[in-house]
């Protein structure tokens, strides 16, 4: 399986890719506020399975999306990349650095991710709560779930202005395909990725929105470094997408691409 995804050719033919996940309900449009900020990177916008024009690729597991993200990574030519993830994105992105036979992996970088649920209890809560989302997914009105969604609580710091425009943005998704994705890719069958990201060879960056101070406490368990983006919530990169773009300028100028 290959992913769609919107390559565009750096003014740099020496640097890496920067290769962007969105996040759930999201697509390659997600970057398109940061992708101006990067011109000398080649850069791929992937959508990701059961999303945007990936919405009919079929997917039971974590190594399914993973085995797809190696295809179009291949697809592409791409053997020399940065991986940029946020939420789901992140989660996908994690899984892949993870993986023991990566190649040519430059750095990871997550935004709002979480690297796996650590006690059963914890992932049988995770599993009924996506189920029930699945459902609402397949069975009710589409705008009334995305209104739901955004209300929950990592979502908190969203204005009304923001919540309005991501429901917006989000309702060009299909439904059905969304709710297989979510329950393929449930945070309950997610691995605990902590002690593989702590060995990874590769740079490891997270990103987080000041106001998010769920995913700070994620970010304070892993072996990674952290820039906090002020007044940032949970979507930082759609927030405040140029102190986004230049805390990533500022780490990969750190590493000389």
């Amino acid at each position: 399986m290959i992913l769609h995804a919107v390559p565009h050719s750096g003014r740099r033919s020496n640097q890496p890719w920067i290769v962007w996940l969105h996040g759930f309900l999201g697509n390659h449009r997600e970057w398109q506020a940061c992708e101006p900020h990067f011109l000398d990177w080649p850069q791929l916008s992937v959508d990701l399975p059961g999303h945007g024009g990936s919405a009919d690729v079929p997917v039971r597991d974590f190594a399914d999306v993973e085995g797809a993200l190696r295809n179009t990574l291949k697809h592409h030519g791409i053997n020399d990349y940065w991986l940029v993830g946020y939420s789901l994105g992140g989660r996908i992105a994690m899984y892949h650095a993870s993986r023991p036979d990566v190649q040519g992996l430059r750095g990871l970088v997550v935004e709002g991710s979480h690297p796996g649920l650590v006690s059963e209890a914890e992932r049988e809560a995770r599993a009924l709560n996506d189920a029930r989302w699945a459902q609402r997914l397949m069975h009710e009105n589409f705008q009334t779930v995305l209104n739901a969604w955004y209300q929950q609580p990592v979502f908190r710091s969203l204005s009304p202005e923001q919540r309005a425009d991501l429901v917006a943005f989000r309702a060009k998704n299909t439904p059905k395909a969304l709710a297989g994705m979510l329950e393929a890719t449930s945070l309950a069958r997610q691995p605990n990725l902590r002690e593989p990201l702590g060995q990874l060879a590769a740079p490891f960056h997270f990103i987080c929105g000041e106001r998010d101070a769920k995913f700070r406490s994620v970010a304070a368990e892993l072996s990674c470094s952290l820039t906090l983006i002020s007044g940032a919530g949970h979507n930082a990169h759609r927030e405040a997408p140029a102190a986004f773009s230049s805390a990533l300028l500022t780490l990969f100028r750190h590493y000389d691409l």
